[in-house]
């Protein structure tokens, strides 16, 4: 299923991707979900995609063509360039593996890359770029998140019980 169409329709408003973030906000509340207002305007979507739409996904559901703000790294859609190449397979409420077609136009990496770091100060990967200017070929992946998959498996309530060595766990 399309991120769009599942955002669409959680929030019964055909205009949400033209909406304001204040609106979105607004529109939260009325859906009962806690949103931080600090959030960028995608942040607002995904946020309410992660708390009211994944929960739900308990069959196993590709996510297909999130927003390109959520992946600098992928590449874009040919048909609706505001959206990536990209599926997510949501299993028993949450996201297990995430895959995507890398980007490998290095002008638009590069334009993706600055985008994504905003206003936060951070170092762009320019061994990447310069990798992608040489022609470095397509590449793509799927990442299995283990932990997740045992807390599948396993029923576990939280990813911190899933951690090998307790020694690492947080708190």
């Amino acid at each position: 299923m399309a991120y769009k169409e599942l955002i669409l329709g959680a929030t019964n408003d055909a205009d949400w991707f033209s909406r304001s973030k204040e609106e979105k906000l607004a529109a939260s509340i009325k859906l009962g979900i806690e949103v931080d207002p600090g959030l960028e305007d995608f942040e607002v979507t995904n946020d309410i995609f992660e708390k009211l739409i994944e929960p739900t996904l308990i069959q196993p559901t590709f996510v297909t063509h999130i927003p390109v703000e959520l992946c600098p790294l992928a590449k874009l859609n040919q048909q609706d360039p505001s959206t990536l190449d990209v599926f997510e397979l949501c299993i028993n409420g949450q996201e297990i593996a995430p895959a995507y077609s890398e980007q490998n136009d290095p002008l638009l990496q590069r334009k993706m890359f600055k985008d994504q770091v905003g206003e936060e100060i951070q170092n762009l990967d320019q061994d990447f770029l310069l990798a992608l200017e040489h022609g470095m070929p397509p590449a793509g992946g799927m990442g299995l998140g283990i932990d997740r998959l045992v807390i599948f498996l396993t029923g576990a309530a939280n990813i911190r019980d899933t951690i090998l060595f307790p020694s690492l766990r947080p708190g």
